[in-house]
């Protein structure tokens, strides 16, 4: 449930073969990805589950639980994807879950509209981040991560009961704004947080052996670029940022 993708903003200067995958070292960064983003989607499906119980009518408690559902949806191809690749899915996505949960922990919403604006702008921060490193990947790994995240089939549920909340309540807007600050801030600390930590996503990024890579002003240009976006979901929610 993202709006615009990275893809026409970052995209390598050749597309990389499938035939990539043999190298050991691209692997594991095709491996590190897919682990984390099945993590992610599962995390998500979790958290919306449990954020519908907030709900303050029956009809939003299923629109949240389809949201829910879906996110636990996409997790099959991911998971399918792993074991062709010759991996346990769950032992590879064991290293990502103390980071994605440390995040949800230090952003737990704290009511309904809480959850909404971070269903909506928290999880788009992270895709954003998977979809900026997924234009060095393969096209088909490139792809299933692009289908992954770019589903945004609820996101006019979330966008339609936010602004008429804040219609209705303005100074709402003043304090999902600021929960939106919080948001972007946690989500930017966990997406460099797991880049440093995972070797091979590192050296993906960094490029070599013919495939293309950012210098550090160029991935400070991609994290502008994750900010920006936020601001653009943040104005579609009506939130001042």
């Amino acid at each position: 449930m993202t709006a615009p993708t990275p893809e026409d903003d970052l995209a390598p200067s050749a597309p990389v073969p499938d035939s990539a995958l043999a190298d050991d070292g691209y692997r594991a960064a095709v491996v590190d990805l897919l682990a984390a983003v099945s993590y992610g989607e599962i995390s998500a499906f979790e958290r919306l589950a449990e954020d519908a119980k907030l709900a303050p009518s029956l009809a939003d408690m299923v629109e949240l639980g389809s949201m829910a559902a879906a996110q636990l949806g996409h997790v099959t191809e991911l998971r399918e994807r792993l074991y062709a690749l010759g991996v346990d899915p769950y032992e590879a996505m064991e290293p990502f879950r103390e980071p994605i949960d440390s995040f949800h922990r230090h952003t737990a919403p704290s009511d309904w509209w809480e959850g909404l604006v971070k269903a909506y702008v928290g999880d788009g921060l992270a895709a954003d981040f998977y979809l900026e490193i997924a234009g060095f990947l393969d096209e088909s790994t490139a792809d299933l991560i692009t289908r992954t995240l770019t589903d945004v089939h609820h996101s006019e549920f979330v966008v339609g009961r936010v602004t008429q909340a804040i219609e209705a309540e303005p100074p709402l807007g003043g304090r999902l704004a600021l929960w939106g600050r919080r948001l972007m801030g946690e989500a930017l600390s966990q997406a460099q947080r797991v880049a440093a930590e995972r070797e091979a996503l590192l050296n993906l990024v960094a490029g070599g052996a013919g495939r293309p890579g950012l210098d550090l002003l160029e991935i400070g240009r991609m994290f502008t670029r994750m900010t920006e976006r936020h601001n653009e979901r943040m104005g579609t929610l009506g939130l001042a940022f």
